[in-house]
């Protein structure tokens, strides 16, 4: 029914359909059935892709603590608490901002979470790991994109300031190199991550795109760099990564 209503309505050239990975024989005896019914036409593409399950610790499917199926909300307010309480015990900052920015990095946190596993295979919930400020997860992606930016508000508060014909020169350096590298995979990745409707594939990009940068960061004077060629041409480089960061967050949000 929902196959002919989207047909009528909407008339797509592909449906896909994101499901627990044991009803994949299920939605093949359908996606037959709408064929030998002609309720698609013979282009339009009929796609399961199947998902695993969110496991505990135990390694057993994610229940409250009373045993229950846990529920999103329930979820999303325990990292948000657990969020919360990091950013108190960390930062100095007003109670307002406090909360909104354990908001904002909560849900990132539990997204990329989700994302960053193939669909298809089941994974363990952790809460330390989600949240941690360092590894594979969101809060380091968007820590990262908040260190690129300091760089830069700090770059033009010392009146610094691009000329029209600045370039990115050749890298000094291999983390230098190894940045410029990763860049030039983000399209392959893009059009690998939409053509294998894999997610996984960008948040695996950008963590690796964040960790080389952060080697670059932690051997490269930026800001005392006195060649100011190769400074514009630093200042130039880390812009672009923002860019591409901020692009792919963008996308898997």
């Amino acid at each position: 029914a929902t196959i002919q209503e989207r047909m009528e309505e909407i008339a797509p050239d592909e449906i896909i359909y994101v499901v627990d990975k044991r009803q994949e024989l299920h939605f093949e005896q359908v996606f037959r059935c709408a064929r030998k019914t002609k309720l698609v036409t013979p282009e339009t593409e009929l796609k399961f892709l199947g998902f695993g399950t969110m496991n505990g610790r135990d390694g057993k499917p994610f229940k409250t603590r009373d045993g229950g199926v846990m529920r999103l909300e329930y979820l999303l307010e325990e990292v948000y608490d657990e969020m919360y309480q990091k950013i108190s015990e960390n930062r100095e900052m007003p109670e307002a901002e406090a909360k909104n920015t354990a908001e904002i990095v909560a849900l990132s946190a539990v997204k990329y979470g989700d994302l960053s596993n193939q669909a298809s295979k089941d994974y363990i919930f952790d809460m330390e790991r989600f949240i941690s400020f360092e590894g594979n997860t969101g809060p380091y992606i968007l820590y990262t994109i908040v260190r690129i930016k300091s760089i830069l508000s700090k770059y033009q508060e010392n009146g610094g300031k691009l000329s029209k014909g600045a370039k990115i020169l050749g890298a000094k350096s291999e983390v230098e190199k190894n940045l410029m590298l990763q860049l030039t995979n983000y399209k392959e990745v893009v059009e690998a991550s939409f053509g294998e409707t894999a997610p996984h594939r960008i948040c695996q990009f950008i963590y690796e795109l964040s960790d080389v940068f952060n080697k670059f960061y932690n051997s490269t004077m930026i800001l005392k760099e006195q060649n100011l060629k190769r400074q514009e041409s630093y200042i130039k480089l880390i812009t672009l990564t923002k860019g591409v960061l901020e692009t792919c967050i963008d996308l898997l949000g």
